[in-house]
C-alpha cells in the first residue's frame, strides 16, 4: 500500500512558514533542494489543504490548475470552488474514508504537500505514515506549526539523515505504529 509522506521544510523551531505565510528565510537553492525538487518527481499523486494550495497563487499558480503538473491534486476544503479546473485537481471535502480510498488507488506514494492544520488533522487520525523533514537552519521564532494545532503524541523511528552544504538537513522518519 502507497504511503503518505508528509514532505516539508521546518524551521529549527518546528515552523513551515512565518505567521504571515513568508518562506523567505529558508534554504532557497542548492543541493538540498535539488534533491527535494528531484523526490517530488517520483510521486504521482498531492494531498493538501486549501490555504497550501491558494499560497501558491503568489508564484504564479492560476486557481484550479496544478501546482505540479505530472500529479494528481487532491485539496481538502469545503470551501474551495474553481469556474474552471483542470482535470488533474480534485476539490474533497475533509474525510477519512476519501483519504483512503486516494490512498488505495494511488500508483505511488502520495505526497502530502501541507499545510500544517491538514497535516495535524491527518496525524490525529493516523493517516501520515513517513515524515520528510527539510531542516533549515533557521529559527522563525513563530508562524504556521509543522502539525498545525494538533497535540497528538507520535513516536518516530528516524530512517535516514542527508546533510548539504547550503545548511540544509533532510531527516526521513517513518511513523512507529
Amino acid at each position: 500500500m502507497p504511503k503518505i509522506i508528509y514532505y516539508v521544510a521546518s524551521s529549527l523551531d518546528g515552523f513551515i512558514a512565518g505567521p504571515n505565510d513568508e518562506i523567505g528565510d529558508f534554504v532557497p537553492s542548492g543541493d538540498g533542494v535539488n534533491k527535494y525538487l528531484a523526490d517530488l518527481k517520483k510521486f504521482s499523486t498531492v494531498i493538501m489543504g486549501r490555504r497550501t494550495y491558494e499560497f501558491g497563487y503568489q508564484y504564479g499558480l492560476e486557481p484550479g490548475q496544478p501546482a505540479y503538473a505530472h500529479m494528481e491534486h487532491y485539496i481538502f476544503s469545503d470551501s474551495l470552488k474553481f469556474e474552471k479546473k483542470s482535470d488533474l485537481v480534485h476539490i474533497e471535502p475533509k474525510s477519512i474514508d476519501r483519504v483512503n480510498e486516494i490512498k488505495s488507488k494511488a500508483d505511488t506514494d502520495i505526497y502530502l504537500c501541507g499545510g500544517g492544520e491538514f497535516a495535524g488533522w491527518l496525524l490525529d487520525n493516523g493517516l501520515i505514515d513517513q515524515l520528510k523533514l527539510k531542516l533549515n537552519p533557521i529559527i522563525l521564532g513563530e508562524g504556521i506549526k509543522l502539525f498545525g494545532n494538533s497535540s497528538q503524541k507520535a513516536k518516530w523511528i528516524l530512517k535516514e539523515t542527508e546533510s548539504f552544504k547550503d545548511g540544509l538537513t533532510i531527516l526521513t522518519y517513518d511513523i512507529r505504529k
